[in-house]
């Protein structure tokens, strides 16, 4: 068995960001996402300024990137009328994540 080197994933387009805060803002859930991209954007500068290096600022444009991607899947299944009031969040279980 050998071992394989993992993939690194391509850094974000230099305009990801702003792109990624316009589409943010016309999202029906703005009021909430926006501040919340905002607070981790600048915890990732902070990070950044402190460690020289970009990834945090990557991390953060690919994990709301993929929100992005996941909110018509997300709706779909709120729409369809599933019943979420016996289970456990995740969060509760795993604990906060970076």
């Amino acid at each position: 068995m050998s071992a394989q080197p993992e993939e690194i994933p391509a850094p974000p387009a230099p305009a990801a960001a702003a792109q990624l805060l316009t589409a943010l803002r016309a999202d029906r859930r703005a009021e909430m996402w926006v501040p919340a991209f905002e607070r981790d954007w600048a915890k990732a500068l902070e990070d950044s300024s402190h460690t020289y290096s970009l990834t945090p600022l990557h991390d953060v444009v690919r994990t709301w990137q993929l929100r992005l991607a996941a909110t018509p899947a997300v709706d779909a299944y709120m729409d369809s009328g599933r019943d979420e009031t016996g289970f456990v969040d995740l969060d509760d279980i795993l604990g906060p994540r970076p």
